[in-house]
């Protein structure tokens, strides 16, 4: 009896793991290690990557993708219950024209940052590189694409693209699909609008849809779960395969974007979030696993499900708001790329081809960060926004090319801002109409919170 009972008590002891945020951290610095070891072995004969660098870029890539796959029924499924959940809010529009409101404020403030750091530190006067390094872009900004943008071409705003690639002879054609978050917005958007006039009629469709968005939210748990593995490839790729080499030739230009980054994200948002009564450290804490994400994987599209996760969960915003705040933040509200960055780069192509800039100029790059995001929403990207920029100023195109070396371990930081930006806004304009959720705010969370949710606990129960 007492033998039954002595092999039956370590069998009751589970193997605890560290916790989820410990995971990260050891990802983080375990893709540090491999991308040194990767960048240490070098290319092979051909000059293709090597086995461990094409490893982590491969195990990068497919957790950004399963992100990417979660998007669109995510996207869909919440903003009709968002939607939906409207007959029982009476300050809609209001919260809408708030949040397009802060959206605008806050990239004023990033925009101002960095036209000031351009003329301070001078970066297109203090640097190595050669008008050798100028081309034209593959991709330029429009100001039409916002409206073209909105119309959706099909039901979840997909597009095809084909490349065709000549080796040895023969012709191969490839054909990739990408979607339009902001099309697939308008297309939920009208289902949803639709459901909420048709009443009684639309019942068992939305509760269909309530059925959806829990299922696919239980997914994205599991590929959350992921993420120490998905940051570790990401990380250690960067580390082997970005052109970290160039930046002593742009050194002054990277340190005027990082500055800038780290303004905004440490200076200005905290001093907003004081403003409106709200803790930065608990803001930090609540968005880091989002914030984190965008780091590693440079995708505000990727992060999208763990950003609105984190600002519903960790910050407190309704889902009901939140669900519409933060995608369409995802793809217009970029301080990171659509503001300190395009102000930067714009003042630098300009002192490098010696053109001076005049006070209207200066004007017309805070009209182009503050609405130019929006007018890219389609293709929105650091490139396109810096070419719109450029054209705007009537600057040389071909100084886009300048940049391009040190463009990968810039946009790093950039999507972190980027990141934190779409969850600060909803925070924030719920506090101001008295919908944030305060005690979950404060509440302890961060990484771990994120995680284990209630359903997690019931299916790995944690012995007492």
């Amino acid at each position: 009896m007492s033998a039954t009972g002595t092999t039956d008590a370590p069998a009751s002891k589970r193997l605890r793991l560290p916790s989820f945020s410990v995971q990260v951290l050891i990802g983080l610095v375990a893709g540090v290690a491999l991308g040194l070891i990767a960048r240490s072995m070098g290319p092979v004969a051909d000059g293709s990557p090597n086995w461990l660098t094409s490893s982590l870029d491969t195990v990068g890539d497919l957790f950004v993708d399963l992100l990417r796959t979660a998007v669109i029924p995510l996207v869909f499924t919440a903003i009709v219950a968002s939607i939906a959940n409207l007959r029982d809010v009476t300050n809609a529009a209001r919260l809408a024209g708030q949040t397009i409101l802060w959206f605008a404020i806050t990239a004023l403030i990033a925009v101002a940052i960095g036209i000031g750091l351009g003329l301070i530190l001078q970066p297109g006067a203090h640097t190595s590189v050669t008008e050798e390094a100028a081309g034209e872009p593959g991709s330029t900004g429009d100001w039409w694409a916002f409206l073209t943008g909105l119309v959706p071409s099909n039901f979840l705003g997909l597009s095809a693209n084909t490349s065709v690639e000549a080796a040895d002879g023969a012709a191969s054609a490839t054909t990739s699909l990408s979607f339009n978050v902001l099309q697939l917005i308008v297309v939920a958007a009208a289902i949803g609008i639709a459901a909420l006039k048709l009443g009684d009629k639309a019942e068992p469709f939305l509760a269909f849809n309530r059925s959806a968005l829990a299922i696919i939210q239980k997914v994205l748990w599991w590929i959350i779960r992921l993420a120490p593995i998905g940051t570790a490839g990401l990380l250690g790729y960067a580390v082997a395969d970005y052109g970290w080499d160039a930046i002593g030739s742009l050194g002054r230009f990277t340190l005027a974007i990082y500055i800038g980054l780290a303004l905004v994200l440490f200076v200005v948002y905290p001093a907003l979030l004081r403003a409106h009564g709200l803790n930065p450290l608990k803001y930090f804490a609540g968005a880091w696993p989002a914030i984190q994400l965008g780091f590693v994987s440079r995708s505000s599209i990727g992060t999208l499900p763990v950003t609105e996760q984190v600002t519903e969960r960790n910050l407190g915003v309704p889902r009901s708001y939140a669900s519409f705040a933060v995608p369409f933040g995802a793809t217009t509200k970029m301080d990171g790329c659509a503001a300190i960055y395009p102000a930067v780069a714009a003042i630098f192509v300009a002192q490098f081809f010696g053109v001076d800039l005049a006070v209207t100029d200066y004007l017309l790059i805070v009209l182009v960060s503050v609405v130019g995001s929006a007018a890219t929403a389609g293709t929105t990207g650091a490139v396109v926004m810096l070419t719109l920029t450029l054209s705007t100023l009537g600057l040389p195109l071909a100084g886009v090319g300048l940049l391009l070396a040190v463009d990968p371990i810039l946009d790093m930081g950039r999507t972190a801002v980027n990141v934190a930006g779409q969850a600060l806004v909803p925070t924030i304009v719920a506090k101001r109409e008295g919908l944030l959720d305060v005690d979950v705010y404060n509440s302890r969370h961060g990484a771990d919170a994120f995680t284990d949710d209630v359903d997690e606990r019931a299916e790995n129960p944690v012995p007492a």
